[in-house]
């Protein structure tokens, strides 16, 4: 029988420091994430970072937490239940961190019957820091678990049709008749030499600002993290026919002491005012799932710092999350699939 498990980020258990604290250990001590030895990372992450992160963060789920629960849990499920109601294969849902755990939607999905499943890490572009270290994970407790069963994952789907049309439309809808002076894309950030590590070619030396890394559809580009966020963003300027001085691709979130991908979310956005950048526009395409940084960092503290800045006008434009057309988008991928 065949299967599907939808994957996403996770989130603690609660706003409180409490639960916040091992959810960002279970998190931060990914060696997909932070990719140092274990031993520095046990000292950045719990000699040095966990020490005052966890009662920040808190502060922050704090404000943005639903009367339900954590908005990308509440969410995903929506998504979720939707997308079940679609297909008539077994769907369960996970998180790579936190509750429920990939085994947890492995045993669940096994329980049923199901011995092929199609492993759905719910980001559009590839890195090694979201969509690697689900594919690696799950196929670890597979081999432990599950030796009978068999995993298929979904590519990235960063230049897929449907998911380009999806967005652009969902986009076109919140944007409404907002007139901005930018339109800004902003794609989580990551640290550069994880783009390096993912490049079986060793092709990626440098990176200039506002130009992809390389062509799409070469060797190089199957796991460029930086050249997927590039092609999302030309295919939405293209179906929305937006101006090429109407738009502007920056990352966002980092840790201090990397050398990340540029330029900042945050750098650009608070010295927009300054060129007379007015009224803008922003735009999460990495998440599909509202969460932590699109709903604390972006809608709130970034439009805070813009009008404190001299802005006037900030639009945040949500995610995908359980729009009906992007979950006819996924029950559509997996019918497919199960048709093969």
């Amino acid at each position: 029988m065949k299967g599907v498990l939808l994957v996403n980020l996770g989130s603690p258990d609660s706003p409180n420091p409490k639960d916040v604290k091992p959810y960002l250990d279970e998190f931060l001590m990914d060696k997909y994430v932070i990719d140092v030895p274990y031993w520095l990372r046990a000292l950045l992450v719990r000699g040095i970072i966990l020490r005052k992160r966890p009662e920040n963060s808190a502060e922050a789920y704090q404000k943005i937490w639903w009367e339900e629960g954590s908005p990308l849990i509440v969410l995903s499920k929506r998504m979720y239940e939707k997308v079940a109601q679609k297909v008539s294969l077994p769907v369960s849902l996970a998180m790579r961190y936190g509750k429920p755990s990939i085994e947890t939607g492995l045993q669940e999905l096994y329980d049923k019957g199901v011995r092929d499943v199609l492993l759905f890490p719910m980001y559009p572009q590839y890195a090694m820091a979201s969509t690697l270290t689900i594919l690696v994970l799950a196929e670890e407790i597979r081999k432990k678990k599950f030796p009978d069963m068999k995993i298929t994952d979904v590519p990235a789907f960063y230049n897929k049709p449907d998911y380009i049309k999806v967005l652009s439309d969902s986009m076109k809808k919140h944007l409404g008749d907002f007139e901005y002076d930018k339109l800004v894309f902003s794609y989580h950030g990551i640290p550069e030499r994880h783009v390096r590590k993912t490049d079986a070619t060793k092709k990626h030396k440098t990176f200039v600002t506002d130009k992809m890394c390389c062509e799409v559809g070469t060797p190089e580009a199957e796991f460029c993290y930086r050249t997927h966020c590039y092609e999302t963003t030309r295919l939405v300027v293209e179906q929305l026919q937006i101006p090429e001085d109407k738009y502007y691709v920056t990352f966002q979130s980092r840790l201090a002491g990397d050398k990340w991908l540029e330029p900042y979310t945050d750098v650009v956005i608070n010295d927009y005012p300054k060129q007379g950048v007015k009224k803008i526009a922003v735009v999460t395409p990495a998440f599909v799932t509202d969460c932590l940084e699109t709903l604390e960092e972006i809608a709130m503290r970034a439009n805070e710092e813009f009008i404190e800045n001299g802005g006037e006008q900030f639009l945040t434009i949500p995610c995908l999350n359980d729009d009906d057309h992007w979950c006819d988008v996924v029950a559509n991928w997996i019918n497919d699939w199960q048709n093969k």
